[in-house]
């Protein structure tokens, strides 16, 4: 039986819409307001997208359950098999004391917190972002900053609100290829159109985590490092974007970036050095700049030995991510399964898109290709240059298994009700209401990305979700579509700090379990100042600066 999606159910769009929003409220008010565990809430935000789906838009109940365990299947792989992994190898470095030495070693280039920060947080999760996306740079930057000593709350926090700018751009530039694929928009327009609205924000970006982490004044006092750190990213970034492609954006500008701020603190360092590792004004020791700690030197060989694995692993994500890799691990191994009583059972309807389309749903075990089994392969090599035995390595892996266990249960859920939302039609609910603003749709249709982000946990599955609605109604409207289309992916990655999938990522991989909550209320603000400041931008774009929406190559 196929089934037909509804958009407006009772013909009021205002109860409509406040219906679609009951799932999502539902998790996020149990999780961050009620301090409810994060499995739980995830839980009972699916079981009210069960009820909202069946009782209200009228969804077959079979239907419902299949599309919330096709979710599951998703959450477990590919993204809970990369936080696994990754921990797997934090794990290997920590018990034999390698990661002690990593966390020397940086303190070596400085030991100000604020400068840590920038290097980890922003231009190393940057290219793990462009190499591999889908919760990597997250769980790599948060776990070294948990190591480096910063608070719990500051290693996660931190690295979602720097896991924005290049994002657009992640996994060599899925994002942004998906969108112009399933909705029609030129790839090279709309790369270039996002190019530049992204720079400023590169640059923005780098100030704003500074001045979250320790005050304005205290930003103010590193500056110029700052500044080379921006301008490094944003600069490639423009030009890459709109002169190569997306491919290999994030790589190429966190490379640079990386570079010139090393580079930069060879010359320059500040008069104070920060060493407070905790949020200032959100935790008691926070804010205090204290002298700096005397580092402990390591040998030559000392050195190699510790960052070896991460160098395994950089490596590995990296040709991982490479699309030639992925096909030919494909070739070998990756069987689909159409989903029984789902695939192409379920009509997306006009407006959304301009005839009646059937939405697939093929649930592709590519285990092989899958990033997180690059991870694994590397944190194995990694083992064995740490001189671990083969017995000791299966024992740590289960051990690791077991410290996730509800992390990757409370992925499964987040998943399920993320894929029952879009199959269900209630997430286009939500879309529709943002695209009736008139005038006011560049605002909104960036805070329409943003809002995809932050229930999916995906640019890539916003510009799926949303992308073709953000070109009908920019044409209704006399706008550009590809300035919208960009817009979309452009605004979505301010949504990405607060998906629930990121925030589970990052208080498991600082394991700062149950405390889900807190990190959503200390994001929350970042995340919608930084996407409304986006929509004012595009709106700039489509009114008061329109040649800046013209294409040039």
């Amino acid at each position: 039986m196929v089934w037909q999606q509804i958009y407006d159910p009772f013909g009021n769009m205002l109860i409509s819409t406040l219906l679609a929003a009951i799932p999502v409220a539902v998790m996020l008010v149990a999780l961050g307001f009620l301090h409810i565990k994060a499995h739980i809430a995830a839980g009972l935000g699916l079981i009210a997208a069960m009820g909202v789906a069946v009782l209200a838009y009228g969804m077959p109940a079979s239907m419902a359950g299949t599309a919330a365990l096709y979710g599951g299947f998703v959450g477990l792989l590919p993204i809970g098999w990369i936080v696994l992994n990754i921990i797997f190898l934090q794990q290997l470095a920590e018990q034999n004391g390698s990661f002690k030495i990593l966390q020397d070693s940086l303190s070596g280039i400085t030991a100000d917190r604020r400068l840590q920060l920038l290097l980890i947080a922003f231009c190393f999760g940057a290219f793990f972002e462009g190499a591999a996306g889908f919760g990597t740079p997250v769980a790599v930057t948060a776990g070294i900053l948990i190591g480096l000593g910063f608070s719990p709350l500051a290693a996660s926090g931190l690295s979602l609100i720097a896991n924005t700018a290049p994002v657009a751009f992640g996994a060599l530039g899925t994002p942004v290829i998906t969108l112009a694929k399933v909705h029609g928009y030129d790839l090279m327009e709309v790369t270039a159109m996002i190019g530049r609205q992204l720079p400023l924000f590169s640059l923005l970006v780098p100030f704003w985590l500074i001045w979250a982490f320790a005050g304005r004044k205290a930003m103010m006092e590193i500056w110029p490092a700052i500044l080379v750190t921006g301008l490094s990213f944003a600069i490639p970034q423009y030009l890459v974007s709109n002169f190569i492609g997306p491919e290999l954006v994030d790589i190429i500008a966190a490379i640079v970036s990386m570079a010139s701020l090393v580079l930069f603190l060879r010359v320059w360092q500040p008069k104070k050095i920060w060493t407070s590792p905790s949020l200032k004004g959100h935790e008691a020791d926070g804010g205090e700049a204290k002298p700096a700690v005397p580092v402990k030197h390591y040998t030559r060989a000392e050195l190699i030995q510790a960052w070896t694995p991460w160098a395994i692993l950089t490596l590995f994500v990296f040709v991982w991510g490479l699309p030639d890799v992925k096909n030919y691990l494909n070739g070998l191994y990756a069987p689909k399964f159409p989903i029984e009583g789902l695939h192409n059972l379920i009509m997306k309807m006009p407006p959304v898109v301009p005839t009646p389309h059937p939405e697939s749903a093929v649930y592709v075990l590519n285990l092989l290709s899958a990033t997180g089994t690059g991870i694994l392969l590397a944190a194995v090599i990694g083992a064995l240059v740490m001189k671990y035995r083969p017995v000791e390595i299966i024992a740590t892996f289960f051990r690791t298994f077991w410290l996730v266990r509800y992390s990757l249960l409370t992925i499964v859920l987040m998943l399920a009700l993320g894929t029952l939302t879009r199959y269900s039609g209630t997430d286009t609910t939500l879309g529709l209401a943002f695209a009736g603003t008139g005038m006011l749709y560049p605002f909104f249709g960036t805070l329409m990305g943003w809002m995809g982000v932050a229930m999916t946990g995906s640019d890539t599955a916003s510009n799926v979700l949303f992308g073709g609605m953000q070109k009908v109604a920019a044409e209704q409207l006399g706008l550009s579509g590809n300035l919208m289309g960009a817009a979309n992916s452009s605004g979505g990655v301010m949504g990405k700090m607060i998906d629930a999938q990121s925030i589970v990522v990052a208080s498991t991989a600082t394991r700062w379990f149950n405390h889900e909550g807190d990190i959503l209320r200390y994001v929350f603000f970042h995340s919608i100042a930084l996407a409304c400041l986006v929509g004012i931008f595009v709106t700039l774009q489509a009114y008061v600066w329109p040649f800046s929406a013209l294409v040039i190559h």
